[in-house]
């Protein structure tokens, strides 16, 4: 078995990226092609979770692989057993290792002491395939990636930057605007950096949401205190009082452009009431590609 593996969206070229969508928009009117056909894949979730646990596992489902979900009372990654053991006796077992966790280090060392193929479905770092399943909503909705304007408004997060390296792999222009204490950190910014240096994109930091909204073709934001920052959630609503996306901010962009939220969504938070259900709102439909998304990395990891 193979060891390629997806921490980061950077693990995948921009031609791969390009590929991947084009994958995902076939499968997505392919029923049941069983390309997993007598694969296990387990699912280590060290986080809750709704849509990643029920896309991955109907991915799995759906391709003919066997699904099995592990939460933190059955692995208990670092505490109960070294992320290195759990590793390596899980690659004895199942095809594919998926896994949901707090730091990037833990995927690494999985990664590192793994057989099989390691798979990040969300780590304080990063998200990728929450960014992957954007850039095929986006490629459905615009027909087209090159040259888009993404804005992106609120915390410097996970789902930012993956975002933000998946829009600049596919030369699209991507806007962040958060209080500067909250900005994508400069480590992933050079990340950044380095990959839109090799297209057409260009990447934009600022503080105001109107200069990021402005001839937006999509606007984006996303939750102010993610998991694991609960006694921050107080400060933060303070800084980003005035990041919250509404109507008039999305009136800023351009008149067909849409609104994107990878959910759970707080309105009167980071969003106004009945946003999720604006015109422009393609959220739903975001959601519903993590799933064609995933079968699409499966079926590239594994295939």
């Amino acid at each position: 078995m193979g060891k390629r593996h997806l921490l980061s969206i950077s693990d995948f070229t921009s031609d791969e990226i390009v590929r991947l969508v084009d994958r995902a928009s076939v499968l997505k009117d392919m029923p049941d092609p069983h390309l997993l056909t007598g694969k296990s894949v387990a699912l280590l979730f060290e986080k809750p979770s709704l849509r990643t646990k029920v896309s991955f596992d109907m991915a799995i489902h759906q391709l003919g692989g066997h699904p099995i979900y592990l939460g933190m009372e059955e692995t208990g990654i670092g505490t109960r057993e070294p992320a290195a053991d759990i590793a390596r006796v899980m690659s004895r077992y199942v095809s594919a290792l998926v896994v949901r966790t707090f730091a990037q280090k833990t995927l690494e060392t999985m990664a590192h002491y793994a057989s099989i193929p390691v798979i990040n479905a969300l780590s304080d770092e990063e998200h990728p395939c929450q960014a992957l399943a954007d850039i095929l909503t986006i490629y459905e909705k615009k027909g087209k990636l090159r040259g888009i304007n993404i804005a992106y408004i609120g915390d410097g997060n996970n789902v930012a930057t993956s975002l933000a390296l998946a829009a600049a792999s596919v030369e699209a222009n991507f806007s962040i605007s958060s209080p500067h204490a909250y900005n994508i950190p400069d480590p992933m910014m050079k990340k950044i950096y380095e990959r839109a240096s090799g297209g057409n994109g260009v990447i934009t930091v600022t503080e105001s949401p109107q200069e990021a909204a402005r001839n937006a073709d999509v606007i984006y934001t996303d939750v102010w205190t993610s998991m694991g920052q609960e006694k921050e959630a107080e400060d933060r609503r303070k800084a980003f009082r005035s990041y919250r996306v509404d109507e008039n901010l999305l009136a800023q962009a351009n008149p067909k452009a849409i609104f994107m939220h990878p959910l759970p969504a707080h309105p009167e938070e980071e969003i106004s009431n009945n946003l999720l259900d604006h015109p422009q709102s393609v959220v739903f439909d975001q959601a519903e590609n993590r799933l064609h998304i995933q079968k699409a990395i499966l079926a590239e990891i594994l295939g």
